[in-house]
This record gives C-alpha cells, sequence and structure tokens, in this order.
C-alpha cells in the first residue's frame, strides 16, 4: 500500500503533465486609462491550451474593472526527461 502523506497537490499536478506558468498581465487602471499597471499571476497549467490560465482571464473580464492591455506567457515542465550528454574524457580519482 502507498501512503499520500508529504505529497502535495503541487507535485501531483506536475507528474499529470502540467508545467509551472507565469502571466505578466498588462491592465489599464479604471480610474486613470491612460495608466498600465501589472500583474503577476503564476499557477501550474496545461500548455499549450492553459485552461487555468483561460479560468483566470475570463474572471477579470467578468469581475475587475482594470481592462486588459495585454497578457505574456511563459511555461515550464519542471518534471522531464533528463539530459543526455555525450563526455569527452574519463577522470579517475584515487
Amino acid at each position: 500500500m502507498v501512503s499520500r502523506v508529504g505529497v502535495s497537490e503541487d507535485f501531483r499536478k506536475q507528474v499529470l503533465g502540467y508545467g509551472l506558468t507565469t502571466a505578466e498581465i498588462l491592465y489599464r487602471l479604471p480610474d486613470h486609462p491612460s495608466l498600465l499597471q501589472t500583474y503577476v499571476w503564476q499557477n501550474y497549467d496545461l500548455f499549450p491550451k492553459f485552461p487555468a490560465l483561460r479560468d483566470f482571464l475570463h474572471f477579470w473580464q467578468e469581475k475587475l474593472e482594470g481592462p486588459l492591455y495585454s497578457v505574456r506567457v511563459a511555461h515550464s515542465k519542471l518534471i522531464k526527461p533528463a539530459d543526455f550528454r555525450a563526455v569527452d574524457g574519463v577522470f579517475r580519482l584515487h
């Protein structure tokens, strides 16, 4: 029997293929529409459809007053196959 004690929800998501997604959101201030403000959103999400980010942006547009100006997204899978590299030489330590 495998115990689930100590395994975080974030780790489970990574094993299921989720990656760390960061979105830089620029939006206009409601009282000063000529000014832009930055908001950084970060969560685990699935590439390339980003359902969690899309849900957040939908919430933003429905519930918050600051209209979106732009969204820039970065995504990285934290659990991925290991990289193998050729060795140029052999080193011995005694």
